[in-house]
């Protein structure tokens, strides 16, 4: 079965991007447009996320400044991938650090 790369960035205030993913187990076989809906429901506007909640790493450059960058990363995209899982939860686990409560 295919895991799940999960790809993200960081937008600061000036536009500028930086990337990220992790590969995530999936060991339910969930279909791509299944686990985009269940990810996107569990995150702000379906868009934004904080790393701190989800255990991933962090892209925030070295030049953070706090009165023009924002402090979520933003969700890019999922993807079948054959390279071996970089977390030890599975997929359905990493969504449930997605949700953010209100």
């Amino acid at each position: 079965m295919a895991n799940i790369q999960f790809n993200y960035l960081y937008r600061d205030g000036g536009n500028y991007k930086k990337y990220g993913s992790v590969v995530l187990a999936n060991p339910t076989g969930l279909g791509l447009a299944e686990l985009t809906a269940l990810i996107r429901s569990n995150l702000i506007d379906q868009t934004w996320f904080y790393v701190a909640h989800a255990g991933i790493p962090d892209l925030t450059p070295n030049t953070f400044n706090p009165e023009t960058d924002p402090t979520w990363h933003e969700f890019e995209s999922i993807g079948l991938t054959a390279a071996p899982v970089s977390m030890k939860m599975d997929v359905l686990g990493f969504v449930e650090l997605l949700e953010i409560e209100i």
